[in-house]
């Protein structure tokens, strides 16, 4: 074998090896030397660009890469109602090349396929930049005019996106959720076969949550809101969930306050295994009026809700003499406290409307409420009316300061 060592005169060998360290050194110099400033790109985004499409509604955002402090591409991302009316939305996603002082690109909607162009001038003032010029789409030209846009960094930007739909796919009881509201979160590409499939389920479809909005746009999911009997609503959370594109199941907050509910044992109102609606629904009333110092008049369950409506007719004090009757109505919802089966039960009860009328025998006096007068604001023993309930049912009222029930 060749041997360096001994082939090479020794001056020779030395310089050769000094050159080879000296090489080496300079490599390792080079990957321990820190990127420059002109060297290093960095993400900015204008979260915040205003009316940039007329009329239209619209969240918008630019997403800025820069190089040494140039830009050297950057995105526009418009989500936008289809009309200044209307709930749908639509969407585009365009990359925009630096030419000059300017931004250019095109693209299209994600939704109509609407062909996009935009051009816009970015020009800095003081601290801020301003974004002017244009944005056609299908046809139809806005003026962009987005002043004083300050920019922001990656955390920051996606804090901003972040939105709660407030879904819980196992809660521990009903008190931050409802019984009777669920929510599905599906794929788009499977939404509508499960919006589809739901005309044999007997349930209510909250009718802003079919409509596509900005957060299904940007995720490719889409939370559809249903109403549905608390005794029910465990079955159908289940079965749902395997539906093709589904990806989570749970429920979501109500309308109902808990400062207006009851906890009660489940087992005083069985009747062969099942909850007994019209025992419950008549001990319901009767305690209602007892604190409203009236009658039980009428009372209808629900099926599809799992919602009892009564009414309670009393005196009206407005004139005495006149003998008209008040007729106060409400709804409750009743069910477990907690998905599945459970030893207790909640009874949360609506506000109360109002209404008085002439019931006496001949002819009758007629009435018509006052525009904007709010009957319901007159009613101030609410206290009074879940207290009795309460006593009435053997049951628990929520303290709101402890989150407990007491």
């Amino acid at each position: 074998m060749f041997n360096l060592k001994y082939s090479l005169p020794a001056a020779l060998l030395g310089a050769l090896l000094c050159s080879q360290a000296d090489a080496q050194g300079a490599k390792e110099s080079a990957k321990a030397q820190p990127k420059t400033a002109a060297d290093s790109t960095d993400v900015r985004y204008f979260a915040t660009l205003g009316d940039i499409l007329g009329d239209l509604p619209v969240e918008s955002f630019i997403k800025e890469t820069r190089q040494g402090g140039k830009v050297i591409s950057a995105v526009i991302d418009a989500c936008y109602s289809v009309n200044a009316s209307s709930d749908r939305k639509d969407r585009f996603v365009v990359e925009l090349k630096p030419d000059g002082d300017k931004l250019v690109g095109n693209g299209q909607t994600m939704e109509s396929k609407a062909p996009v162009s935009v051009s816009l001038t970015r020009k800095q003032v003081k601290q801020a930049i301003a974004f002017d010029g244009k944005i056609t789409v299908g046809g139809h030209a806005s003026l962009v005019s987005s002043p004083d846009n300050t920019d922001i960094g990656e955390k920051e930007f996606q804090q901003t996106q972040v939105v709660d739909d407030d879904l819980v796919e196992a809660p521990k009881d009903f008190t931050q959720v409802s019984p009777q509201s669920i929510g599905i979160r599906v794929s788009r590409e499977g939404f509508i076969d499960l919006v589809e499939s739901l005309r044999s389920e007997n349930v209510q479809i909250a009718l802003d949550s079919i409509a596509t909005d900005c957060n299904a746009l940007r995720t490719g999911k889409q939370v559809l809101r249903l109403i549905v009997d608390p005794m029910r609503a465990p079955a159908l959370t289940a079965k749902l969930k395997a539906a093709p594109g589904v990806v989570a199941t749970g429920w979501t907050s109500g309308t109902y306050d808990m400062e207006r509910a009851v906890r009660f044992a489940a087992s005083d109102w069985s009747n062969a295994g099942k909850f007994d609606k019209e025992k419950f629904a008549s001990a319901l009333s009767s305690a209602v009026a007892k604190s409203m110092s009236g009658k039980p008049a009428t009372s209808k369950w629900n099926e599809t809700t799992g919602e009892v409506t009564f009414s309670v007719k009393r005196p009206s004090q407005s004139v005495p003499a006149l003998n008209l009757v008040e007729t106060l109505e409400m709804t409750a919802l009743v069910g477990p406290e907690k998905p599945g089966a459970s030893d207790r039960m909640v009874v949360w009860v609506g506000t109360p409307s109002s209404k008085t009328a002439d019931e006496s025998s001949g002819p009758h006096l007629q009435f018509t409420d006052n525009a904007g007068n709010d009957e319901e604001g007159t009613f101030n023993d609410d206290d009074s009316l879940i207290k009795t309930l309460a006593s009435e049912l053997k049951g628990q009222r929520w303290d709101t300061d402890k989150a407990a029930w007491k």
